[in-house]
């Protein structure tokens, strides 16, 4: 950039915004190994236009004004989140409560899905429904399902059907 403006014999703060000065400089002069005409048109489309941001315009997501922790959480409630990360198993949404929840993969959508990225991206906002928090552990279960939300079970880990496999079979072994 410096030998730019040391050719327009100007200093570099002084081409930004004028569209006269830019609009001479023979950008494709400047190409080189290490920086394509791609890269130096966006300097130029920078210069003309400073302080623009290329990105997507970004919507934040409307976190609800009396949730700030954990504990303000309960089940059945209606939320706004961002995707932050996708796993094999489901998606992480951030709520507004310093934690994130978990979106299983099961409770992604009301269709089945394989892949949770078929889905969700990172920064997406959906909308959720809190299923459990389990304050001691500092876990939040969360759907993007419509309909009823149905029972986890207690703390323990049992529900309806009965101990989980894994307490089976630890009663099995057991004496």
């Amino acid at each position: 950039m410096a030998r730019i403006a040391a050719e327009a014999s100007l200093e570099v703060g002084a081409l930004i915004g004028k569209a006269d000065v830019v609009s001479r400089i023979p950008w494709p002069k400047y190409v080189s190994a290490e920086v394509g005409l791609p890269t130096l048109e966006d300097i130029q489309r920078e210069l003309l236009k400073p302080g623009r941001d290329p990105r997507e315009a970004f919507e934040a997501p409307a976190f609800r004004d009396d949730i700030r922790k954990l504990e303000d959480l309960s089940p059945g409630m209606a939320l706004e989140g961002v995707v932050t990360n996708v796993t094999a198993f489901g998606a992480f949404v951030d709520v507004g409560v310093h934690q994130d929840g978990l979106v299983h993969v099961s409770q992604l959508a009301d269709r089945f899905v394989k892949d949770p990225h078929e889905v969700a991206r990172v920064g997406d906002k959906i909308k959720v429904r809190v299923v459990e928090v389990d304050l001691v552990r500092k876990r939040i279960a969360l759907t993007a399902r419509s309909g009823p939300i149905e029972p986890r079970g207690d703390a323990r880990g049992a529900d309806a059907r009965g101990p989980r496999r894994t307490e089976a079979v630890l009663a099995v072994i057991s004496p």
